[in-house]
């Protein structure tokens, strides 16, 4: 019974031995790409279901050579962005870059579709710095983009709105990843503040 005893010991020691987990599985994540460890450490609020942003935002910025402006300050009567409860209303953004207006005119008459889309995205930047702003320099605090209206200075035969906002939408994705997703319009108008060809709002959810 003993030696039976002895050998089943040794059998088990041996099976456990061979399937410990190696080195390898212990690492894995450690030996992951950049941006899908970080990934790892954007866990979802189990009260909400929403991905927090937990990650190193400005990281991500430095990683994808992305330079926030500074925030603009408002045109007019008005205030850049409203913070109330766990949401900031950011008035709409216009391609102003280093306090320099750009891309004025009507699409796609002076400006081409990929010009218009590049147009969005500079919008959308500035919507960040706006957010950064209103997170006292820390978008560790955004949680969710909740939702963009783009408005595009359109000729009466243009209906490729979606696509010219996407330009501010790919952003969002490419810095927030799934907490970026958002709802959206993209509206066509026959002329916006200052003949400027895009202009785009944001609602953004934060800590």
């Amino acid at each position: 019974v003993r030696m039976r005893l002895c050998s089943f010991i040794v059998l088990s020691l041996a099976t456990a031995q061979a399937f410990t987990p190696s080195p390898m599985w212990r690492t894995a994540s450690s030996r992951l790409p950049l941006a899908a460890s970080r990934a790892f450490r954007n866990p979802v609020s189990p009260a909400s279901g929403v991905r927090m942003v937990s990650f190193d935002v400005e990281g991500v910025l430095k990683d994808k050579g992305i330079v926030l402006p500074d925030a603009a300050p408002p045109a007019a009567n008005y205030v850049p962005y409203v913070v109330t409860g766990n949401y900031i209303y950011i008035a709409g953004q216009i391609p102003m870059v280093n306090g320099e207006l750009k891309y004025v005119g009507k699409v796609p008459s002076e400006y081409a579709l990929e010009e218009a889309y590049q147009c969005a995205r500079t919008c959308g930047l500035n919507i960040l710095a706006q957010a950064k702003a209103a997170c006292g320099g820390d978008l560790k605090k955004v949680k969710k983009i909740v939702k963009l209206v783009g408005f595009v200075n359109s000729k009466d035969d243009f209906y490729d709105q979606p696509k010219v906002i996407n330009g501010a939408s790919d952003l969002m994705a490419e810095v927030f990843g799934e907490a970026g997703r958002h709802a959206r319009s993209a509206v066509g108008v026959n002329v916006l503040p200052l003949n400027v060809a895009t202009e785009i709002e944001a609602i953004i959810e934060i800590e």
